[in-house]
C-alpha cells in the first residue's frame, strides 16, 4: 500500500489517523508540525502528505507551497476545522487534491485518502 506522512499538531487526531490508515494497510509516519514534515520528507519518500492547516512552526498552507515546489509529484490532502482556512486552501487550486473538514469519521478520512491515491495512480 502507500507510505503516508501525516502532519497534525493534535496528538489525539494524529494518532487516530495513523491507526485508521494502518488498519487499511498503509504505512504511516506522524509529525507535529510543518517544519518536522519538511525534515521527514528530506529523509524518506512518501506517496501522500496529509496535513492540517493550522499548526505551529509552519502551517499547512506554507507546507503545501514548499512541498509543491520541492516535491511536485507528491499529492497533498489537507484537513481543517475552520471554515475560513478551508477557503484559503481551496484558493490554492491545483496545488492540493482536497480539503477534508474536521471532525471526520474513520471512514471519511480513509475514503479521502483512497480517493487521492487512486487519482495519483491513474495519472502514472
Amino acid at each position: 500500500m502507500a507510505r503516508i506522512l501525516i502532519a497534525e499538531d493534535e496528538i489525539a487526531v494524529r494518532t487516530f489517523i495513523c491507526r485508521a490508515l494502518k488498519l487499511r494497510g498503509h504505512e504511516t509516519f506522524g509529525v507535529a508540525d510543518g517544519g518536522a514534515a519538511i525534515v521527514e520528507l528530506e529523509k524518506s519518500d512518501y506517496d501522500l502528505l496529509l496535513t492540517d492547516i493550522i499548526m505551529p512552526v509552519m502551517d499547512g498552507i506554507s507546507l503545501a507551497l514548499k512541498v509543491t515546489a520541492e516535491y511536485p509529484a507528491l499529492p497533498i490532502l489537507m484537513m481543517t476545522g475552520f471554515v475560513h482556512e478551508r477557503q484559503r486552501a481551496h484558493n490554492m487550486g491545483s496545488l492540493i487534491h482536497n480539503v477534508i473538514s474536521k471532525p471526520f469519521s474513520l471512514d471519511e478520512i480513509c475514503l479521502a485518502v483512497e480517493s487521492v491515491l487512486t487519482a495519483k495512480h491513474q495519472i502514472h
